[in-house]
């Protein structure tokens, strides 16, 4: 059975299609929109400050990484743009709040972090919104 390059493209693209969708969507219910609503409680917020700019300076930036750039994931647009800072969140998250956790408590943010470093490479795909915004400027 011959497979064409453009049938594996296609599958590659599905690929990371289901990258995406589960990584932005699995990061922004999973632990984003928790932060989102600590946020907008108007209670009192503790939350980790690893830079010292304080804890909702910390939360903030923390709500947009996990909300926010999630969802421009989940939809492919900006994507290389938006990784960055889950990213960053990944590293804060492994080598700093859960660095005394052990793997099993940085595994998580680990493979989020490694899934994003990923698309970071690949780009998001032709099933993307970056993708159709390209194909219309050329």
């Amino acid at each position: 059975m011959r497979t064409s390059n453009n049938s594996i493209s296609t599958i590659n693209d599905l690929g990371l299609l289901l990258l995406r969708l589960f990584l932005g969507l699995g990061m922004c219910f999973g632990h984003g929109l928790g932060k989102w609503n600590m946020l907008f409680s108007g209670g009192d917020i503790q939350f980790a400050d690893p830079f010292g700019l304080g804890a909702f300076t910390s939360l903030v930036m923390a709500v947009f990484a996990e909300v926010v750039c999630s969802v421009l994931i989940a939809l492919g647009i900006l994507t290389r743009w938006a990784l960055v800072p889950l990213i960053i969140t990944m590293l804060v998250a492994v080598f700093i709040v859960h660095i005394s956790d052990g793997f099993s408590g940085m595994e998580k943010a680990m493979l989020y972090g490694m899934g994003y470093i990923t698309l970071l490479f690949t780009g998001p795909g032709k099933f993307s919104i970056d993708a159709f915004l390209k194909s219309k400027n050329k």
